[in-house]
């Protein structure tokens, strides 16, 4: 039964990935920058509207994918600051996709800056969880860690120094043009019917940066998860020597006080 449930686990998590995986595909072959509309093909597949949607349901997919795998490794663990990490995820990229949609469909980029801060913080507290993993690992697990830690941070930085501050500067910017924001239902309309096709360098520049990240690491980092919980039978003969005997002695204290309780 057990290994039928981690079967079934496993199957979700592919899923899971390949979603996110074709999202990105897509959005690497038909790539657009929502709040400009401006995108390489004039085709309707790159209008906002379906690239947005597109989009929201591979960054959830990969929201979901991170939580099951920290509730796995602290489960195994019995680590309560991984779990309740797992447990932010999922709400924390909800609520991100809600000021992502309120800044294509409105125009004003202080919603994605405010989206990507979120990103950044549920980051922080994945690679808190992650931390809180590492003592109880050896060997390959622990370097995997390790590097996935790094990675985190160096997303974080690039989130905290690059992106946010980028749209932060369009947002000042729109407002001293005195730009008019849309309505959300006048947005939405226009997501849908008006796309600018340029192969203006100038217009894309800036978006090169997050886009090259977005489609190449975290798309390997998508597919690491799969491998690390398809390990999840090998990974207890990683776990630290002074962790797996705490975890004996523990049960050990519990045998004697259960046979104490019945007076044997």
């Amino acid at each position: 039964m057990t290994s039928l449930r981690e079967s079934e686990s496993f199957c979700v998590l592919l899923f899971l990935s390949a979603a996110y995986v074709f999202g990105c595909a897509f959005r690497s072959f038909l790539p657009r920058a929502d709040v400009q509309r401006i995108c390489l093909f004039d085709t309707w597949l790159s209008s906002v509207a379906v690239g947005r949607s597109v989009a929201t349901v591979a960054e959830t997919c990969f929201a979901v994918q991170w939580a099951i795998t920290l509730h796995q490794l602290g489960t195994m663990t019995g680590s309560d600051t991984s779990l309740n990490a797992a447990w932010a995820i999922v709400p924390l990229i909800l609520v991100a996709q809600c000021f992502s949609w309120y800044a294509v469909l409105t125009t004003n980029y202080l919603g994605h800056a405010v989206e990507n801060s979120i990103w950044a913080a549920t980051f922080f507290v994945v690679g808190v969880g992650l931390c809180r993993l590492v003592p109880e690992f050896d060997g390959p697990i622990r370097v995997v860690l390790a590097v996935a830690i790094i990675g985190i941070a160096g997303y974080l930085a690039f989130l905290m120094i690059i992106d946010v501050p980028m749209y932060l500067s369009r947002w000042r910017a729109k407002l001293a043009d005195g730009s008019r924001l849309l309505r959300p239902l006048e947005g939405l309309r226009d997501v849908s019917t008006r796309w600018v096709v340029t192969h203006d360098l100038a217009e894309w520049k800036d978006e090169i940066a997050w886009m090259s990240l977005y489609f190449s690491a975290a798309v390997w980092a998508s597919l690491a998860l799969c491998v690390l919980f398809s390990l999840e039978d090998r990974l207890p003969r990683y776990r630290t020597e002074a962790t797996v005997a705490s975890w004996s002695s523990d049960a050990l204290a519990v045998v004697s006080r259960s046979y104490s309780a019945a007076g044997l």
